[in-house]
């Protein structure tokens, strides 16, 4: 298995808009071939005094953390999926800087190869 992993904050009176997002980008996901794509927001997760995902990305007070990944097959998968996905017309709306409901510059993200899975 391969997951991109994401650390995104959002702002609270913005998370419905980002949930709409989500929605949409998700199903954008599947139809290319994603095996599973979650998007979950911070119930659990305080300002740690070294490291926490709110020092992560750098959290304001009118924010919230989500937490989001992708699952594939595999790494070979993904960059299949990945390209579809970035290609897709669909998309587009959601990728200009201005409308984001989310401060993209401090979104954290990765690809990760599967060690230990249940």
């Amino acid at each position: 298995m391969y997951v991109d992993g994401f650390l995104t904050p959002v702002k609270k009176d913005k998370l419905a808009d980002y949930k709409k997002m989500a929605r949409a980008c998700g199903k954008i996901w599947k139809e290319h071939g994603a095996l599973q794509y979650l998007e979950a927001v911070a119930d659990d997760a305080p300002y740690g005094k070294r490291t926490s995902f709110p020092r992560a990305v750098k959290l304001q007070d009118d924010e919230v953390v989500v937490f989001a990944y992708v699952l594939y097959t595999s790494r070979k998968e993904r960059d299949r999926i990945m390209n579809a996905v970035m290609t897709d017309k669909r998309l587009a709306k959601f990728m200009d800087p201005k409308t984001l409901p989310f401060d993209g510059k401090r979104m954290i993200w990765g690809g990760f190869k599967e060690i230990v899975g249940y």
